[in-house]
This record gives C-alpha cells, structure tokens and sequence, in this order.
C-alpha cells in the first residue's frame, strides 16, 4: 500500500523526526541500550528473542533488520547461535546509528549495514524492534500510515515472513506518555492479514507491556 500523495510530505518528515532524534540518543549514549533508547540490555535482548521465533535458527537464512540501530540484534545471535549461517542487512535512517555499528567477525555470518529510509532488498525474513513506539508529536492518521507503510515493504521485502512489536495500550494506574504509541493488537494483526493474506501469531505475555507480531506467508 503506498501513502496517499497528500501524506508523502508528511511522511518524509516523520523519517526526519525520526533520525533525529535517535542520532541525539546515539550521539548521547554511544552504541547501548540506551543509545536506541531502551532502558536496559536484558529487556532490548528479550525482545529480540521473541522476534527471532520467526526464524529457523537451525539452518542458514538471510535477515533484514529494519532499524537495527547500531547493530544490537547481530551481535546477539552471535553470542546466542554460534553455528548460524547468516547472510544479514541491518538498515537505519539515523547515519549517526549506522556509524557505530561494528559487526562481529565470523566466519559464517556475511553482514552489511546501510543507512536509508528503505529496504532494498529482499532477505527470508525481515523484523524490526521498537521502530513504532516514539511517535514524537505525529497526529494519528500520519502515525497509522508510516507503519502501514513499513508494514507493506516489511513484507514486500521477506519470502517467508516478517516480525515486529509494539507497545501495548497501558494498564491500570500506569502513566501515559503522549509521545509513546500504544495500540491494541488486534488492530495490526487484521491489517495484516487483511492486506497481505499472512498468517499472524501473536507473541506476549513475556513480562513487558508489549507485544510481537510474527507474520508469516502462506
């Protein structure tokens, strides 16, 4: 689904919001989890582990990791999957990201990182990690449609499926952050199924306020 015309201006000034504030954050915090703003390493890495129940770790596979940040996720499965055979693209609007990114030297992993706005190519699986959450001041129909958006080239740009999460609506008692996007899973899971004839499994329960999409083609 491309943005209606009237929306493209608007969208690119989301990708520019958005690259600029995770270059302060990278510019503030270097390459951590606070640099790609979460709070800690063990909670970035526990979502990493629900987005990658997509894959099938036990064979060789190529990954497109859409907003990979300085690169969290590769060295992850390199610590967790020694014997993994990788072909990887980590992409990121923010230069600032993609110039921390160090990727780790093994022999079995072929990795690249590029900054754009775009996915250009196409890998067995795509998934993305926190991309949705800090809308910033964006009005909601323009929030909607960049991740319709990321969604459809998400899955234009995966053979066999795509991951990603998002923030959960909040809990009683709990504080809510105008500039956080929370959203109830129904409304993604039936955009994609609908949109893209894709099976969705619904990952949470996993002790955050979140959840994960795993949408795989049928």
């Amino acid at each position: 689904m491309g943005a209606a015309p009237s929306l493209a201006p608007a969208l690119r000034a989301v990708h520019a919001d958005i690259a600029r504030y995770y270059t302060q954050k990278i510019l503030m915090h270097g390459a951590s989890a606070r640099g790609v703003d979460w709070t800690c390493q063990p909670t970035q890495e526990l979502r990493f582990v629900q987005l990658l129940k997509l894959c099938d770790v036990r064979q060789a596979f190529s990954l497109n990791d859409v907003g990979c940040g300085y690169g969290a996720l590769l060295n992850f499965l390199a610590r967790r999957h020694r014997g993994l055979k990788l072909d990887y693209l980590g992409t990121d609007i923010s230069q600032a990201m993609i110039d921390q990114a160090r990727p780790p030297v093994r022999p079995s992993f072929h990795a690249s990182f590029l900054a754009t706005a775009t996915i250009p190519r196409v890998a067995d699986y795509s998934v993305a990690s926190g991309i949705f959450n800090v809308r910033l001041q964006q009005p909601d129909d323009v929030w909607a449609a960049f991740i319709a958006k990321t969604l459809d080239h998400m899955h234009a740009a995966s053979r066999l499926g795509f991951a990603v999460n998002f923030l959960a609506p909040a809990g009683p008692g709990m504080d809510t952050i105008a500039e956080l996007y929370r959203v109830s899973p129904e409304v993604w899971m039936r955009y994609c199924e609908r949109a893209f004839g894709a099976d969705v499994e619904l990952v949470d329960a996993y002790g955050m306020r979140e959840f994960t999409l795993l949408v795989r083609r049928r």
